[in-house]
C-alpha cells in the first residue's frame, strides 16, 4: 500500500459499507517462531493476557490451568502456547487533529522509543494519522529507522472552519476526527490478510467527528482481523479551554478495547506516555494462545461469545481477551 492508498480508501466507504466483511483465515502459529501455519477456518484462535486482580501480568501458566467456552459452552483447547517470542504486526494509529497539537512532538519521542523497543527481527509495524483524514505515513516495515522517518511527518490536520478538505466536501457533516474510520481502514485493508499476533495502538483523546464508519462497524472489522485494540487517551485539556469538555469521554476507546481484547490506558500525572508504552510492550510480549475447533459446527457468519477461564484461580485473576468472533465461511 502507497501513501495514499488510505485516503483513496475513504473516498470510496459508502460502497465497502455496503458490502460483507471476510472473516479472517484462523491462524496456528507452532511452538517453532519461524513457523506460521495456516489451518481450516474453523480452528478459533485467541491470544489473550492473565492478570493478577493488582494488575501484575502472569506469564507461567499452562494448558490445564485454562478452561474455554463458547457461547456458553466448554470446549476443548486443541492447541496452547506462550507468545512471548512470536510474529507480531502492530499498526500504530495518531490523531493528529486539532486538538492534539500540542502532544505530536511528545507523541513523536515516545512511539520512537516504543518501535525500538518492540520491534524484533521477525515483526512488522505501519503507522497511520489521522485528523480530518487518514494518511498512511509508513506501510509495513521492520525497520525503526524507517517508522522514525515517518513519525518526522505527523502534522496538525483538523479544519477549524466546519468544512472538510477531505473527498466530499460538506458544512453540515464536518470531518474533525475521522477516528471510527481509521480504526476501520487500519484493521480491514491493512491487518485482515495478515497472519499471527495482531494489535492496533491508537493515541487519541476519543473525539470522532465526520466519520462515515461507526465505532460498532470498526469494532467488528478488527474482530475479523483478528485484531487486539490498545487506547491511549491522551487529553490537552489547554485545547478544551483548560476545562473539562462536555463530550469529551473514554468511552468509545473502552468499547473498542474491552471487545477486541486490548485496554485503555491514560496519560496523566502518574503515567507518561512513555511508561503507558512500556506496559503495552510487556503486555504483547506476556501473551498466550489458545485453539479450539467448536463444538457449533455452523458458519452462517453469527456473532459468538467466548470466554477464558483459570477455573483454579477465578478470584485471584482476570483474563483479558476478546469477547468473540463471527463464525463465517465467507474466506473459503
Amino acid at each position: 500500500m502507497n501513501r495514499g492508498r488510505i485516503s483513496q480508501f475513504m473516498r470510496i466507504l459508502p460502497l465497502a459499507a455496503a458490502g460483507l466483511l471476510l472473516a479472517p483465515v484462523a491462524v496456528l502459529i507452532a511452538q517453532d517462531p519461524d513457523k506460521v501455519l495456516k489451518v481450516d477456518v474453523d480452528v478459533v484462535n485467541l491470544f489473550f493476557t492473565v492478570r493478577e486482580k493488582k494488575g501484575q501480568l502472569i506469564g507461567n501458566l499452562n494448558k490445564d490451568d485454562f478452561a474455554v467456552f463458547e457461547d456458553g459452552k466448554q470446549q476443548t483447547i486443541k492447541y496452547f502456547t506462550r507468545e512471548s517470542d512470536l510474529p507480531l504486526t502492530i499498526g500504530l494509529l495518531v490523531d493528529v487533529s486539532g486538538s492534539q497539537a500540542n502532544l505530536i512532538e511528545v507523541e513523536k519521542h515516545a512511539a520512537s522509543q516504543f518501535f525500538s523497543q518492540v520491534l524484533r527481527p521477525k515483526d512488522m509495524a505501519f503507522l497511520i494519522s489521522f485528523g480530518t483524514d487518514s494518511e498512511l505515513l509508513q506501510d509495513y516495515t521492520n525497520s525503526t529507522k524507517l517508522l522514525k522517518a515517518g513519525l518526522e511527518g505527523l502534522r496538525v490536520s483538523s479544519d477549524v472552519s466546519g468544512l472538510t478538505t477531505g473527498p466530499v466536501p460538506t458544512a453540515s457533516h464536518p470531518r474533525g476526527t475521522v477516528l471510527y474510520d481509521t480504526v476501520y481502514v487500519a484493521a480491514h485493508d491493512e491487518l485482515a490478510n495478515q497472519v499471527g499476533r495482531k494489535a492496533l495502538v491508537l493515541i487519541t483523546d476519543g473525539i470522532d467527528q465526520g466519520s462515515r464508519y461507526k465505532n460498532e462497524q470498526g469494532i467488528e472489522a478488527a474482530q475479523r482481523a483478528d485484531a487486539i485494540i490498545y487506547s491511549i487517551y491522551y487529553v490537552d485539556y489547554r485545547a478544551y479551554g483548560g476545562g473539562i469538555f462536555g463530550g469529551m469521554s473514554d468511552s468509545a476507546l473502552r468499547k473498542m478495547s474491552d471487545e477486541t481484547g486490548g485496554r485503555v490506558l491514560k496519560v496523566d500525572n502518574k503515567n507518561s506516555l512513555q511508561n503507558i508504552f512500556d506496559q503495552i510492550q510487556q503486555e504483547l510480549r506476556t501473551q498466550y494462545s489458545i485453539g479450539y475447533t467448536p463444538t457449533n459446527p455452523s458458519s452462517n457468519g453469527g456473532y459468538r461469545h467466548v470466554e477464558i477461564r483459570v477455573p483454579q484461580r477465578e478470584k485471584e485473576v482476570k483474563v483479558q481477551v476478546r469477547k468473540g468472533y463471527y463464525a463465517s465461511n465467507a474466506s473459503r
